[in-house]
């Protein structure tokens, strides 16, 4: 009887290995590590009508995005790293465990892939759309589009981006809509929503394939993701065209010193 606590001991670490034996493949598959989101991303939307500076004016609204978007271009770097690190077991023949398949999966839904992540062609295409928009082309087109955060869209629902949506009721009526169309001026619960749906936009919709062409091209010859190149990817977000390119530019060149305080 003396015999039988050892052999129960016996047994119970007898079944633990084999249970670390069964899950040990998918260890490491998805080795993701969250970010925690700052605290000020979720604040209220700022008065900024009320600054009498335009100096303070400008750096009290690139204080309040910039976090937003510092953040969410960090998990898209991180999920462009995972991405790299299929790439190159695909590269290397191996084999991808079903967690990384359904991960990857899962990005080109997000990314609105046509066609499922499964070979190095389609790998290579969701790496194109799966990457950072610079800070600085975000903080002035935001400047930009909500006229420095006084908008009706930035100060009731979060839109600092001018974002169409084509639900009814998912935002706001334009008052000077026309009377056949039916679109809405976007609504977000908070500002970090605002902020991952304007970079997904601009990293998955075809009317800036240009700009993902020119990050691309940028990082093929290991040159820095800068605004000043990709703004002349977004010549479809405006109807004025080059005017609204060359607006873009002078605003980034004329707020750097406010934009990276």
């Amino acid at each position: 009887m003396r015999d039988k606590p050892l052999t129960q001991l016996l047994r119970l670490v007898w079944l633990v290995l084999v249970g670390a034996a069964l899950i040990y493949p998918f260890i490491g598959e998805e080795e993701q590590t969250l970010i925690p989101m700052p605290d000020e991303i979720s604040a209220e939307v700022p008065d900024f009508s009320t600054y009498e500076s335009i100096e303070e004016k400008k750096q009290a609204f690139f204080e309040y995005l910039r976090p937003a978007v510092n953040y969410h271009n960090q998990l898209i770097l991180q999920e462009r790293n995972f991405v790299q690190a299929m790439r190159q077991k695909i590269i290397e023949g191996q084999k991808l465990g079903l967690i990384q398949k359904r991960r990857l999966d899962k990005l080109a839904r997000i990314y609105k892939l046509d066609k499922a992540v499964n070979d190095l062609d389609s790998i290579n295409r969701l790496l194109r759309r799966v990457d950072i928009v610079p800070t600085e082309l975000v903080l002035v087109q935001a400047a930009n589009e909500s006229a420095w955060g006084t908008s009706r869209f930035a100060r009731e629902g979060f839109n600092f981006f001018g974002m169409w949506c084509f639900r009814r009721g998912c935002g706001f009526v334009p008052r000077q809509r026309e009377e056949d169309s039916s679109h809405e001026v976007a609504r977000f619960k908070d500002l970090s929503h605002a902020v991952r749906a304007y970079l997904t936009n601009i990293n998955s919709h075809y009317a800036y394939s240009e700009l993902r062409g020119i990050r691309a091209s940028l990082r093929r010859h290991q040159q820095p993701v800068s605004a000043e190149y990709l703004v002349d990817g977004l010549m479809s977000y405006s109807e004025r065209g080059q005017d609204y390119i060359d607006e873009l530019l002078h605003m980034i060149r004329t707020n750097r010193k406010y934009i990276n305080s």
